[in-house]
């Protein structure tokens, strides 16, 4: 059944000109750093040396910040540190206030405002952690928390009362309690490591956790969450890819929120990645002024299966205390998912989820594409908003065919 008043145009309307531009991909370039030497910009170490972590280097390099960024990167390193790689600086457009990326590592005096709902610890994490460092709260999988340390610090972050100890959280993980507790565990069939980030972890550091985990028997496959392809991708060299293909199945799961992100320095890191059999997925937050537009959420899902990344999640931002400048509403998550299922490949279609406040876990969120449903049919719509009926028995099994309906067949 089809609905009389709706459109059967195939035009999309959310496709202009400008989709082909957010979608090409440009290289970082130098910046500041032109007079430096390849062999130095190239080098992950010499990046994250280098990295711009206070209020005086920021106004030096961008003297367009205004009050709120002034104010709020003085009182940064009292809660999230300050922390830009050169690389991803240079990203940043210093003549546009309400610039993707400037926004999400820059802080704002904002940080300081905490509304009675948001929350330390947004997700409940302390309270599923049965030693230091793990987080075990669904039945099958744990977090292992490998470190508090990232090559840049988004501003957004769900763990910023750890990440960075800029709070005195005084984070120490114990390896040796985190992996007893797996292997103790033998319903547990899949780590995430994550933090903080491990890919700053040297090769030898993350070859010796994985490789510990990897001798647990009931350790089906590994993940490792990062933001290092997009804030450092000088780090994925081809001895760290070499190294990681030891340890299949592994999983990584990057996180970028704007095409601007996805640049030919992380399409060539994430194809070292790729070619070295490693699945990737990505992981994005969906921040106000950032990627809550429908244009700029299909150029950047789309442009990362042209970078062989699957869309994975789009987490509504957590209720961290000061984050509400950069939320989104869930109305306006709902829309953007409107325009991303049916008007590009599924594949590119990312799974919306908020993570229930308190520690209730990840909690599917999807338009209303199931209109009613009574004892023989599902009443459904499509996303171009056609109606249609789908028989069904009133306890879900497939309509049988009544027997004064069957038709004889015709003799030849």
């Amino acid at each position: 059944m089809q609905n009389e008043n709706s459109s059967a145009n195939p035009e999309d309307p959310l496709a202009p000109q400008d989709l082909k531009r957010l979608k090409e991909f440009h290289s970082a370039g130098r910046g500041f750093w032109r007079h430096v030497s390849d062999t130095d910009w190239n080098s992950w170490q010499w990046q994250l040396k280098h990295r711009i972590t206070t209020v005086d280097q920021l106004q030096r390099l961008m003297p367009t910040l205004t009050p709120e960024e002034l104010a709020g990167a003085a009182f940064a390193n009292h809660k999230l540190a300050l922390a830009i790689t050169p690389y991803f600086f240079n990203l940043i457009d210093p003549t546009d206030e309400h610039c993707p990326i400037r926004a999400q590592v820059i802080p704002r005096v904002e940080e300081t405002h905490t509304s009675p709902w948001e929350m330390s610890d947004p997700c409940g994490e302390d309270s599923h952690s049965p030693v230091p460092g793990l987080v075990h709260r669904y039945p099958d999988r744990v977090l292992f928390l490998v470190t508090d340390r990232c090559a840049a610090y988004c501003r957004y972050c769900t763990r910023s009362r750890l990440v960075s100890n800029a709070t005195g959280y005084d984070f120490h993980p114990e390896f040796d309690k985190q992996i007893d507790y797996i292997r103790d565990h033998t319903s547990i069939r899949d780590v995430l490591l994550s933090g903080g980030d491990p890919l700053l972890f040297s090769d030898e550091k993350l070859e010796y956790l994985l490789s510990r985990l990897r001798s647990i028997p009931h350790v089906e496959f590994l993940r490792i969450g990062t933001r290092i392809p997009v804030f450092l991708p000088q780090r994925i060299t081809p001895a760290m890819c070499e190294m990681l293909r030891r340890f299949h199945p592994l999983f990584i799961s990057i996180h970028s929120n704007h095409p601007r992100e996805l640049t030919t320095e992380v399409r060539e890191a994430l194809d070292r990645l790729a070619d070295a059999g490693i699945p990737l997925g990505n992981q994005s937050v969906l921040l106000r002024h950032v990627n809550d537009d429908p244009k700029v959420a299909r150029a950047h899902v789309q442009k990362l299966l042209m970078c062989r990344v699957k869309p994975y999640y789009l987490y509504q931002c957590d209720l961290i205390a000061g984050s509400a400048h950069l939320r989104a509403s869930v109305r306006k998550g709902l829309e953007v998912m409107e325009q991303l299922r049916g008007h590009t490949t599924g594949y590119a279609v990312p799974q919306y989820v908020i993570d229930a406040p308190g520690g209730g876990g990840k909690v599917p969120v999807n338009p209303d594409y199931v209109l009613s449903r009574n004892a023989d049919r599902v009443v459904l719509r499509n996303y171009e908003g056609e109606v249609f009926e789908y028989p069904e028995a009133a306890d879900g099994t497939p309509l049988v065919a009544r027997p004064d309906r069957i038709e004889e067949p015709e003799l030849a």
